[in-house]
């Protein structure tokens, strides 16, 4: 028996901003469909630089069937949309995009505030990983009404310059690397350096190169801009929710240090050390990264998700 090609390939759904920006992103739940609305927690999953929603596959098996996983891809990544770029990329924060847009963090955790309120969306556990974990910390400080709980994977607080110099590939920038390199080959660059991406299934690397590749050049960059000035060491102290760090023990882009700077930070932050070989341990130790989040997330579960209101339009 033959099975049609789209049955490997979810496609998602896609939501339009009030700023016009355009969201791709995934919801997954196998929650037994009589229990009430107000009972299903959501969970909302945000990638690495990178990396879109997809990367994320294999965790919806062993969190779906308790959980409303939401996996949405990051602004430039994946197939969500970007703003154009107006300015040469030599010229780095201080260049213009189009309808003025902002690449800041008032802007991505504004972006996640109207994508919640679209879906209708009262309050999530927000799971960061990577550079996503410090947008977790933003919106955890600045929208503590809308996350119930937080969850970092290999997450710094801000990225050095030597650390924004290793990932610029030996190009004059890390934006610039990404728009002259190109996603793929930016990606392949960065693989062969030790510590970074999964190396040990030849497949699953090829694979991963290919959905790195998927994303936008010019997406990348204008994200790589926001990273480069993000520091979200000052929104530590004012985190009141519920965290988590699962803490990476030989990640090239985040040292040991950052965890634990971050966890003597947050008020009641718990550090989790995983051993791993490199920075992406939500698949080189995903079963124990799995129960870990499980059991974040039944100690710090009981928060409504879903609003009674209709959706925004």
């Amino acid at each position: 028996m033959a099975i049609h090609g789209a049955f490997f390939e979810q496609e998602g759904y896609f939501v339009t901003l009030s700023n016009g920006q355009r969201d791709h992103y995934f919801v997954d739940s196998f929650i037994d469909p009589w229990k009430p609305r107000a009972e299903k927690q959501v969970l909302l999953i945000q990638p690495g630089f990178g990396r879109s929603a997809r990367f994320w596959y294999h965790w919806i098996p062993a969190l779906a069937r308790d959980y409303i996983v939401i996996r949405r891809d990051l602004r430039g990544h994946g197939e969500s949309s970007f703003p154009k770029r107006l300015s040469p990329w030599s010229e780095g924060a201080s260049g213009k995009y189009e309808n003025d847009y902002a690449w800041n963090i008032e802007t991505i955790c504004a972006e996640i505030v109207d994508f919640l309120d679209k879906l209708g969306i009262d309050k999530v556990h927000f799971l960061g990983e990577s550079t996503s974990g410090q947008v977790g910390h933003a919106m955890a400080a600045l929208h503590p009404d809308r996350i119930a709980s937080l969850i970092t994977f290999s997450s710094p607080t801000h990225l050095p310059e030597d650390k924004c110099r290793f990932l610029a590939m030996g190009q004059p920038s890390w934006p610039e690397a990404m728009v002259s390199l190109g996603s793929r080959a930016w990606a392949v660059a960065l693989s062969g350096q030790a510590g970074t991406s999964p190396r040990q299934d030849q497949a699953y690397h090829e694979w991963w190169l290919n959905e790195v590749g998927k994303s936008a050049a010019e997406g990348l960059a204008g994200y790589a801009v926001f990273l480069e000035q993000l520091n979200t060491r000052p929104f530590l102290p004012q985190i009141r929710c519920p965290v988590s760090i699962l803490a990476p023990t030989r990640s090239a882009a985040v040292p040991m240090e950052e965890s634990q700077y971050a966890a003597s930070h947050i008020p009641g932050a718990e550090l989790k050390v995983v051993e791993s070989p490199g920075h992406e341990i939500y698949v080189e130790s995903a079963d124990v990264c799995v129960e870990l989040v499980r059991d974040h997330l039944a100690n710090f579960g009981g928060s409504r998700g879903w609003s009674d209101r209709p959706r925004r339009a």
